[in-house]
């Protein structure tokens, strides 16, 4: 099997770039190296099943000849970060949402059969509701948000017209080998450590009361593999299970969490990966936060219902935060200093 995975030179992309090499996947990998690393994917370049474009995905071309010959595509290409999408929409726009739209046309015309894409939790927005269930979102609160719940729309558009099996997967707060610790945008937990292991004090936005269901790498990798394998005719039948009795010839477009399930205050990640890096260095105990205000954008909660992702993919995840914290400080303390 065939496959692209776009963005895989980044955090998740890479780790699905090694896993599927490892499984004996011919694996091309497109990535612009904007946000992505050449040293995540360098000892994959020796091995015959792995190929490396450098390239946009706001290049249409680019996108075709990525493609070609492909199974299936994950699409994992975004420029991430609410902050990010505040400070320049434009960009962010422009690739996530020019730029999905490329991938979606580049594989309907090569006939790709299964287009599985990078969704995110911050399509819930204001919604209130816990835990978050699928069908149920709010009002994006941010540019990034609206360009992750327009690829739910193009998605489903191209489902209905054009017969494309495409399933969305809303990550939740996903952590673990190989997220970037620098940067403006770095994410809170390498960013955490990064400082931690510095004996310098990370900044906690708010009090630190706001929640999340931080999700481990593995089981994003898990939902991946579940999404891109799992047959049309499983996915309908399974469907029938979670309350969706849907025609056997209705299209594949479905929306899945994909998360743990649980729920980490801000205050309690702090204390989890001071405890846990300070079992390497016990000078790391005595490290504090500092608080200063919310960040715009910011949704207060974020925990997932992951029962649909149960009912019809399978998906049973192996590592909750605790178990993920733990493994992720290892490899920061290993491979970051």
């Amino acid at each position: 099997m065939k496959i692209l995975i776009t963005g895989g030179a980044g955090f998740i992309g890479s780790n699905l770039c090694e896993y599927f090499v490892n499984k004996g996947y011919d694996v091309t990998c497109l990535d612009n190296l904007s946000t992505g690393f050449m040293h995540n994917i360098e000892p994959l370049l020796e091995n015959d099943k792995f190929h490396f474009i450098k390239g946009d995905i706001r290049d249409l071309a680019t996108c075709r000849e990525a493609v070609k010959g492909c199974d299936a595509v994950l699409q994992q290409a975004a420029l991430g970060s609410v902050p990010r999408s505040i400070n320049d929409p434009i960009t962010t726009n422009s690739t996530n949402i020019d730029g999905f739209l490329n991938m979606l046309v580049a594989s309907r015309d090569e006939g790709v059969k299964r287009f599985v894409y990078a969704a995110s939790s911050s399509t819930y927005g204001d919604s209130k509701e816990l835990p978050k269930i699928e069908h149920n979102i709010g009002r994006p609160l941010s540019p990034y948000a609206i360009t992750k719940f327009v690829n739910e729309l193009y998605a489903n558009v191209f489902s209905d017209l054009y017969g494309m099996q495409t399933i969305g997967l809303r990550y939740f707060n996903v952590f673990g080998r190989r997220q970037d610790p620098n940067g403006a945008y770095a994410a809170v937990i390498p960013l955490w450590v990064k400082a931690l292991i510095r004996h310098e004090s990370p900044f906690i936005n708010g009090d630190g009361s706001y929640s999340r269901d931080f999700t481990y790498i593995d089981n994003v990798i898990q939902a991946n593999e579940l999404a891109m394998t799992t047959s049309r005719e499983d996915l309908l039948e399974r469907a029938k299970l979670y309350n969706m009795n849907l025609p056997a010839n209705a299209p594949i477009d479905m929306v899945f969490n994909v998360a743990y399930g649980g729920n980490t205050t801000l205050l309690q990640l702090f204390s989890c990966l001071r405890e846990n890096l300070s079992q390497f260095d016990p000078e790391i105990a005595n490290v504090e936060p500092v608080f200063r205000d919310n960040r715009a954008g910011d949704i207060p909660h974020s925990q997932a219902s992951i029962l649909k992702a149960q009912k019809i993919l399978g998906y049973h995840p192996q590592f909750d935060a605790l178990t993920g914290f733990r493994h992720a400080c290892e490899w920061y303390w290993n491979n970051m200093r």
